[in-house]
């Protein structure tokens, strides 16, 4: 039996502020490092060995990985892609979550969190928020740094990553943790447990809460939350 442990990181600063984060890089607030170590004691617990680690390019989600390496005294280098990144929140970028609700209403702003294929308007490129402007991206080519994502236009840099880095390891037998964002994992989801459009938008995944995903022969036998207190439905299973 392998097991993919998939863990969105720890709450960020923005969480915190209930802003749209997107690809804008910021670090996790305090309780979201409390809550990657939490991860980590939880799989040490479950006595789940890790052969494998993955993260986005973002400091939030780097971060909380090296919370859980550290507290179970892994010492492995782990693997950082750009694919895995948060969806780009377009021109809500950096804005409340609250404020535009009442601004387009709460219909509307869960529309362009939740859609398949709807997306903002794109992020101006003057902005400071936008990804040329920010250093961590600066070796990425232009035409991969986007402007707006629906959450297909994630799931479509996501997949032909996760199938030819992370699928093959799992068929071996290995184990598997990847570290990365509501909406990135959502992608993940959809495709492992085969959910429709409909479906994906109802799927909601808890901050620094890993989720375990058992395969035998590649195929999902079990999955579950470990910190029950905080489990979402996960509608797959």
């Amino acid at each position: 039996m392998s097991h993919l442990i998939l863990i969105r990181h720890g709450q960020s600063e923005w969480n915190l502020e209930k802003r749209f984060t997107g690809w804008v890089d910021v670090d996790l607030a305090a309780n979201g490092k409390l809550e990657a170590c939490k991860s980590g004691e939880l799989l040490k617990d479950n006595n789940i060995n890790i052969d494998y680690s993955f993260s986005s390019l973002q400091i939030r989600a780097i971060n909380t990985l090296k919370l859980v390496h550290n507290t179970m005294r892994i010492k492995e280098t782990f693997t950082k892609a750009w694919q895995l990144n948060e969806r780009h929140y377009g021109a809500l970028t950096g804005l409340n979550k609250d404020e535009m609700k009442k601004k387009f209403g709460e219909k509307k702003v869960h529309e362009f969190r939740r859609s398949w294929n709807i997306k903002p308007e794109p992020l101006n490129k003057n902005n400071p928020y936008h990804p040329i402007n920010i250093e961590t991206y600066k070796d990425i080519p232009k035409e991969n740094l986007p402007d707006t994502e629906s959450l297909e236009d994630t799931y479509n840099r996501v997949l032909p990553y996760y199938k030819k880095n992370i699928q093959n390891k799992i068929v071996e037998g290995k184990n598997v943790l990847i570290v990365a964002h509501g909406n990135s994992i959502r992608a993940m989801c959809k495709y492992l447990f085969k959910l429709d459009e409909k479906k994906i938008s109802l799927l909601e995944i808890p901050t620094g809460n890993p989720l375990v995903i058992n395969f035998e022969k590649n195929k999902i036998v079990k999955c579950k939350y470990l910190d029950k207190s905080r489990a979402k439905d996960l509608i797959a299973f």
